[in-house]
């Protein structure tokens, strides 16, 4: 066998949200397969929401993740509202800003710290920095935290929130709380500017030209805008599916998709690229230096827009806190009960595109895309690239550089860090 022939099994990817497996061969030092495959089985969640009621598909299809539940109801919610007709109030749309934000928070301080950082510090995980960085251990507590109280404040619930509903919110936030989640909100700023100089000053690198998609929105909101690409194009969110195909991908359980017959990213990386100028002005102040690396084509810097994205959450949230008066309010009512729409938001790991018929308030057909099967091609081809730039250095390295590529996609992991379990044939 040539030195540089490897036939490399990685089964069973633990600590994502799902099952999957990685196959590379190399051939005389050539890549020749590079199959990351989603083996967990199809949960057709497309055909459950069929037959159901219009004002209760959202909560069913925030069981699709526990994680990104609150990504899944919101998308959700905006698709039935367009279907039916329904224009939230301007009280609504900034609590489902915040409701956004506070999974921001909570949900890219969880990847930060205790999935990626250990590898930063060459641990296994975050518990094991608890004598050296002690203060970092605290950080990462402080910052979900902030996130989940926020969360609790204004949705009630940071999993599966039970207050945002079709057309409003079943109740106001409990204006005796908002002065302590404020005060908590401000005190975790200094956290994050660490967290973000942390990976600022990280020095992995993985540059490869791909087209990044995002919703650019007015103030980076995650909610409404322009699906816009780093290529130039610029769509309506009704017309996602003229320019998103989907691509059998025959080894694996999940499709992968194309933008414009090319594969792209979507997530953090892509929305600071295209959209860093509509950051809060707090945030693109005190960010200015970090802010200088984009638009960048290292994916490893999806870390870095991560932690930005934390600091402009706190600061947009504050703001709204300290300025905006709450009062009750009912639900706004659907005009109709028969039609078609698109609901397009950005989830933690990027864009989430939810497209409903509803006929006599009845679910008649769904199509949901995920953000992390649009990533799944664009995953690959950089550790393809990674392979073929690291094929002399080793098995040990390769797999090291192969749990960073996908951890740095942030594709819904679970609660640990080390994911990956190689075999080498």
């Amino acid at each position: 066998m040539h030195k540089n022939d490897l036939n490399i099994s990685i089964n069973k990817l633990s600590k994502i949200e799902g099952h999957a497996d990685l196959d590379i061969k190399v051939e005389n030092g050539e890549v020749k397969k590079v199959d990351l495959r989603v083996m967990e089985n199809k949960r057709f969640f497309n055909q459950a929401v069929v037959g159901q009621n219009w004002n209760a598909v959202p909560q069913m299809t925030s069981r699709i993740c526990g994680t990104c539940s609150i990504a899944h109801m919101t998308g959700c919610i905006e698709a039935v509202e367009k279907t039916l007709g329904i224009k939230p109030s301007e009280q609504t749309i900034l609590m489902r800003k915040l409701t956004m934000y506070s999974l921001m928070i909570r949900d890219h301080a969880l990847h930060l710290y205790y999935f990626v950082m250990p590898d930063l510090y060459g641990v296994d995980s975050i518990l094991d920095l608890a004598d050296t960085h002690k203060d970092l251990v605290h950080e990462s507590l402080h910052v979900k935290s902030a996130g989940n109280n926020l969360s609790n404040l204004i949705a009630g619930r940071a999993v599966h929130a039970p207050f945002e509903q079709v057309g409003g919110f079943a109740r106001v936030p409990d204006e005796a709380k908002i002065p302590e989640v404020i005060l908590e909100l401000k005190d975790t700023r200094d956290f994050v500017l660490r967290l973000i100089d942390i990976f600022y000053k990280c020095d992995w690198k993985l540059e490869r030209k791909t087209d990044f998609v995002a919703l650019k929105t007015r103030d980076f909101s995650f909610l409404e805008g322009t699906i816009c690409s780093s290529s130039g194009a610029c769509i309506e969110e009704s017309n996602f599916w003229d320019h998103l195909h989907s691509v059998v991908i025959p080894y694996s359980q999940a499709s992968g998709f194309e933008f414009e017959g090319h594969e792209y990213m979507v997530g953090a990386l892509a929305r600071v690229n295209l959209n860093k100028d509509a950051l809060h002005a707090k945030t693109k102040k005190d960010a200015a230096e970090y802010l200088k690396v984009f638009p960048s084509i290292n994916m490893y810097h999806n870390n870095l827009a991560q932690a930005i994205e934390i600091l402009h959450s706190l600061d947009h949230s504050i703001e709204i806190l300290e300025n905006f008066e709450f009062k009750k309010e009912e639900a706004v009512k659907p005009e109709t009960l028969t039609g078609e729409g698109v609901g397009v938001i950005e989830a933690p790991r990027g864009t989430l595109y939810y497209w409903l018929g509803i006929n006599e308030g009845k679910v008649r057909y769904a199509n949901l895309v995920i953000p992390t099967a649009q990533n799944l091609i664009n995953m690959r081809e950089d550790i393809r690239q990674m392979v073929h730039e690291r094929i002399n250095d080793g098995e040990a390295v390769i797999r090291k550089e192969a749990e960073k590529i996908i951890r740095a996609y942030d594709p819904c992991m679970s609660c640990a860090s080390h994911f990956l379990r190689v075999n080498w044939v």
